[in-house]
């Protein structure tokens, strides 16, 4: 054991040596294996941190949660043409599937609408995202209050003019002030604000709660009917452990019901699962981790050449010690590990620098875009086992040339 320490020891000091000595040409052979650990990685933990954002911003919500609406979340078999015609759901389809399905802890109602202004006295946030909702959306969308409350069902079916904010948007218009009683305006209309919603923070998706506020739905349906401008969904929460295949089925069935369709007639509608959308960004995850791995491949096959290099120019400049070792009773196996333990701490050393400059981005990147760049531990310990085996593939077979060297004609050859 003592022995291969010592060999250890001798091979980091041989590569530091070749750092040193050779500094340009050492870098430039180190800069594949640096370029493809630096990509991998980089890719891995931008990989990482999305799925960790995405996981934060949907916590809040089942996957099972399904949006009942005229559009599909992913792709279609059916032409857009014909998608274009499927009606839009009305709000008396979700009184009747709030009414009649099974199995279902809530069925909310929400609409989307454009982007609003937002005043109070003399102040203005701008570009505000409007959820006209009912008053089930704060179980569905897993709402927290860091003032107030939610308007509750009363309000939502009299379209009661209440309004809760985002945490951002409440401390744009009021600062420090208690914002809970006070008026503001959109719509042209008196808004009464009776809750603050906790700060959330960024949302992977574009908004978060921080930039949103929610309104009773039938405020805006009072005021403008049911406008093709604005966009309605049917959300149904089913309880635990729901076989959501004879769920899917239920809701398809009764709003068929509802609607009067025929026996064979196509559905006109789409139910949109949660967990299916989830399901189609991991797939686009998966499909970033494939790209980043072959692109990263060509950089450490080059960084793989790089170390090869460097080592069968480190065995010709050290032949005539390689001989002067074998004749001194040293064993192949010394002379073949002592090779391979140098290529192998070089090309770490070329992974060391990838991961340092992959977290060295993940900081600034961290800071610029208010977005958590997570490089874990799990990552790191890939980078430098990855970089370690490129290291002795690429040495094998100087560390093989070296042990084979016959003794006499290493010595001759090195004076």
């Amino acid at each position: 054991m003592i022995v291969y320490l010592r060999l250890l020891k001798e091979s980091l000091s041989f590569a530091i040596n070749a750092l040193r000595n050779n500094k340009l040409r050492t870098l430039l052979s180190l800069l594949g294996v640096t370029i493809g650990i630096f990509s991998i990685i980089a890719v891995l933990a931008a990989v990482d941190s999305l799925d960790k954002k995405i996981s934060k911003d949907l916590s809040s919500l089942d996957k099972n949660t399904i949006y009942l609406m005229k559009y599909c979340f992913g792709p279609s078999e059916i032409p857009q043409w014909k998608r274009e015609q499927f009606p839009n759901v009305k709000y008396d389809e979700y009184i009747g599937l709030k009414n009649s399905m099974n199995n279902t802890d809530q069925v909310g109602y929400q609409l989307f609408v454009n982007r609003e202004s937002l005043k109070y006295d003399s102040k203005t946030v701008s570009d505000v995202n409007i959820i006209p909702s009912s008053s089930e959306m704060v179980d569905i969308d897993g709402l927290s209050f860091d003032k107030g409350r939610f308007y509750n069902e009363s309000e939502s079916n009299s379209g009661t003019p209440v309004i809760v904010l985002g945490y951002d948007i409440a401390e744009g218009l009021f600062g420090s002030s208690d914002p809970i009683g006070k008026n503001i305006r959109l719509y042209g209309q008196r808004f009464t604000v009776i809750g603050v919603i906790a700060k959330q923070g960024a949302g992977f998706f574009g908004d978060s709660n921080d930039t949103s506020v929610y309104l009773p739905a039938n405020f805006l349906r009072r005021m403008y009917g049911d406008s093709d401008s604005m966009t309605p969904v049917i959300v149904l929460k089913p309880v635990k452990g729901v076989d959501m295949d004879a769920y899917k089925a239920e809701i398809a069935q009764k709003l068929r019901a509802i609607r009067g369709m025929k026996a064979g007639e196509m559905d006109n509608f789409f139910i949109n699962v949660l967990s299916g959308f989830t399901d189609f960004i991991d797939g686009i995850l998966g499909q970033m981790n494939f790209v980043g791995w072959i692109i990263s491949g060509f950089s450490l096959l080059v960084g793989g050449f790089g170390i090869a290099n460097i080592m069968f120019v480190s065995v010709k400049e050290r032949t005539n010690l390689i001989g002067i070792q074998k004749s001194l009773g040293a064993k192949n196996k010394f002379i073949l590990f002592q090779f391979l333990f140098e290529a192998i701490i070089l090309s770490v050393i070329g992974g060391i620098i990838g991961l340092l400059m992959v977290w060295g981005i993940a900081l600034v990147l961290t800071k610029m875009l208010d977005f958590e760049f997570v490089l874990s531990l799990g990552n790191i310990i890939l980078g430098t086992s990855l970089a370690a085996f490129i290291g002795l593939i690429s040495g094998i077979l100087p560390a093989v040339s070296a042990a084979n060297l016959d003794p006499v004609e290493a010595i001759r050859t090195g004076m």
